[in-house]
Formats: C-alpha cells, structure tokens, sequence
C-alpha cells in the first residue's frame, strides 16, 4: 500500500472503517481514556478561534455529527448545522513514513506488555514515552490535524471540532483508529507478531511447547518476605469528607430531552459520599475480617437517598422508584433514621413467626409485665399492641424489638430496636414523657390575654 502525507478527499482507500453516528452526549467529558484526551488536546491547542471549538463541543453534544469514516491519514463525516445545513468535514492526519513505523513497531514489540495491551485496546503511557524517545511522537500534536470543511474556512470550523470531539469518543473505544497513521490495524498487529517471534517473544516458537501449570505463590507472601518485591505502600489516609462532584457542563444550552439535571448532580454527590463511606470502612481495623455487605433493593436504596440526601429536587422521582405514596415514603424515611435496612425491614415486613419463635416471645413480653393483672397485648402476625393506648411492638426475624407508635391509623416506627420488649415500651414511654414535657413548656411560655407570660 503507498502512504500519503495526508488523506484526501476523492483518494480511495480499501482499509475505511465507518462508524454510525453516536448519539447526542449530555456527559462532562468527551474523552475519559489518556489518549483520548490527549487527541482533544491536540484540537483546542492549535485551533484558532476557541469560540468555534466551543460551538463545535455544542454541535457534538447535540448529536449533529453524522457516521464517521476513518482511514489511515484521515476521518471524514457530515455535520449539520442548527438549520439543518449539511457540511461535508474532513480532519486529515500526518502519516508516519516507512522510517517512523519501523520505530513505532521497534518500541512496541520491545515489551511483551506492549503488545497484550494494544490487543486489548488499551495504550500504555510507557508505550508513547518509548516511542518519543525512539523520534516518533505517537499521538498527535499541535500541527498533526488539519482541518478540511466546505463551509469556507480555512482553520478549524465548527463542524471540523464536531467532528474532532466524535472522534474522541470512538478512540476511547478503540485506540487503534489513533495508530491507523497510514497504516491499518491488520498490518499492523501482523507487524508486531512478526518482531516479536523474530525476537523469541510471546508469539514466537518459545511457546509451541506448553510447560506444566505453574501454581504459584501467594502474593500476601510475596509481599511478606520482601526480598521479591518492595512492601505495599501505607493505605491512603481518609480525607476530612466526600468530595464535591462537578456541576453539569451544557455551555448554556438546554439539556436533552428527558435528562433531568438535578437527579444527575444528586446522585453524583450521593455516588461521592458512598465512595467515602466505603473507604471510611476499608481503612477501619478488622476490615478485611468483615463480609461484604449485599447491595440494596432499588426500593431500600431510594429510601437511603432520601434519608441521608433529603433532596427535596428528587423527592418525587425516587418516591415513584420505590413504589410507594408519600405518607409510606415519609415513614420509610422515618424508619431508616431509626436503624438504615434492618429497620426499614421491621417497618414493612409483615411476617409470620413459628411456633418456637412465637414461644420465646411470649415469655419475654410476660416479663416485661410484671403485673400480671395488666391487659394482655394483642398480636397481629409479628405485630403487639398494647390495649388502650396507641402503642405496639414489632418483632423482626433477627429477634429484636421495634417500639411502634400509631398515627392517623398507621404505624411507624418510634425508635431504634431493643433486645427485649421492656426497653422497646421503655422507649415508648420516654418518648411519651418527653412530648408531654414539651407541651408543659410551650404552655408556660405562652403569653397572657394581655401580652405578659403567666406567672409561675
């Protein structure tokens, strides 16, 4: 195949790949991988004119970039603008000479790391650094894109940045597209396998005969003996709290439909604080002793956002998420307060004990009445109600106690569990004590018909 300098638009190539068009991206960032971002660097340093990258970034969000086309010494797709114009777009890169891939390969068969990781569609930072130090920078710089539209400019355009920022996206996926300088994946990959086996490495007849399994070591001895391999490093130490997410980034313009802005803030600074509170516990002493906890129920989770968010922007959505109304969503949240899942669990888990387990509770209600002339409380399933009162006591399978109170002919949850069922109705009782304590003194504040507080 003979390589050009730069792809041009009527020259045929047999080793195009086209990609659809992606959608519209309501993310922050266009690139998450090093080399994709180092390809968006490549774009705002040389360009010109930052307002038409920005407008370009705007265009890409919005999902204006049609199916691109990528050859070695070029990508090309057509973008449209706000009015529905179409442009046909090209974004031509340099192409390595013959010299310059023989160094690439050079460098990436020189480690057999290299070559797994390029297969697996990631590139080693190492990698870059020893091909720029072999002369050849592998990633594109400041003069590598030229920027091609039919709109008339002559610097990077709108639609050119469109198209740069799409791009971006699909290196991510795959940064083969970013090595295709002339020459494609195929040749590539065969190149590399054939340096490596004319070196003895990993592809080469080293391997034909396959050597018996190996069982190894394990790494805490590894690390314990400290003669192989340098001890671990100290954990990190526990930041005073969870970081602050970043604010959405839409450059002004109105989010995509169905994208509700402030969920996506909430649940970042929820994500951020269970990040902490999960690292607050891996550096707590006996951690690695301790099971790992399942994941919560969308249903418990919602309850858990509320609870620790108290967002009232995402109330409603994550109310529907649970499947609950707002008086259930309000006790639920009660609950959590009182003892997070296990609580939530005592609240609406209406079960039926056993024999054996009805026996053992009976005998510890009977203790809790040591006036054996009191009414006997009333059991509904593994609920007791103290006669006369609105008062109850919620048994749940791990055998603890829950003080319940009713309200407006419901039950919730009045505190956190007890082991037995007299400190649940002490529980109760204080609570009892305490509004009864507060009414007094709202009372006694209260001013006179004349404006003066009574007298004591």
């Amino acid at each position: 195949m003979k390589h050009r300098t730069h792809g041009g638009h009527d020259a045929p190539n047999l080793y195009e790949r086209v990609f659809p068009a992606l959608p519209a991206h309501a993310g922050r960032a266009f690139a998450t991988t090093w080399w994709g971002r180092a390809w968006l660097r490549a774009l705002e340093e040389g360009a010109l004119d930052g307002e038409q990258v920005r407008q370009g970034r705007r265009y890409a969000r919005t999902g204006t970039v049609g199916a691109v086309s990528v050859r070695p010494g070029g990508v090309t797709a057509v973008v449209r603008d706000r009015d529905g114009t179409a442009h046909r777009t090209d974004v031509l890169v340099r192409e390595f000479t013959e010299a310059e891939w023989d160094r690439v390969i050079g460098s990436a068969a020189s480690e057999a790391g290299f070559i797994a990781a390029l297969l697996d569609r990631e590139v080693p930072p190492e990698l870059a650094e020893e091909a720029a130090a072999a002369g050849v920078d592998l990633l594109p710089g400041l003069a590598d894109l030229d920027p091609q539209c039919d709109c008339g400019e002559w610097d990077h355009c709108a639609h050119t940045a469109a198209l740069c920022y799409q791009v971006a996206r699909l290196l991510d996926q795959d940064p083969f597209l970013l090595l295709l300088r002339g020459r494609p994946e195929r040749d590539l990959v065969a190149a590399l396998e054939e340096r490596s086996a004319a070196a003895g490495g990993p592809h080469g007849e080293a391997e034909a005969e396959p050597e018996a399994a190996d069982p190894g070591v394990a790494a805490e001895d590894v690390f314990a003996a400290g003669r192989i391999l340098p001890p671990l490093p100290p954990p990190p130490a526990l930041p005073e709290g969870p970081g602050q997410p970043p604010t959405l980034d839409t450059d002004g313009a109105a989010p995509p439909d169905g994208l509700d802005v402030d969920a996506v803030e909430f649940l970042a600074q929820a994500a951020a604080s269970e990040a902490y509170r999960l690292l607050a516990e891996a550096l707590a002493p006996g951690h690695a002793q301790r099971a790992l906890r399942p994941p919560l129920p969308a249903a418990e989770d919602a309850v858990r956002l509320i609870a620790e968010g108290g967002d009232f922007r995402v109330r409603f959505r994550l109310a529907v998420a649970s499947g609950r109304d707002r008086a259930a969503l309000e006790r639920a949240v009660r609950a959590w307060g009182f003892g997070g899942a296990p609580a939530l669990a005592a609240l609406e888990d209406d079960w039926t004990p056993d024999r054996a387990t009805l026996a053992r509770a009976r005998s510890a209600l009977a203790a809790a009445r040591p006036d054996e002339r009191a009414p006997e409380p009333h059991r509904v399933r593994a609920r007791w109600t103290v006669p006369d009162t609105d008062h109850g006591l919620r048994l749940d399978r791990e055998g603890r106690w829950w003080p319940l109170r009713r309200t407006a002919g419901r039950w919730h949850l009045a505190g956190p569990a007890a082991p037995d069922p007299a400190s649940a109705l002490a529980v109760l009782d204080s609570a009892d004590a305490a509004e009864s304590t507060d009414w007094a003194d709202q009372a006694d504040r209260a001013p006179s018909r004349d404006g003066e507080p009574p007298d004591r």
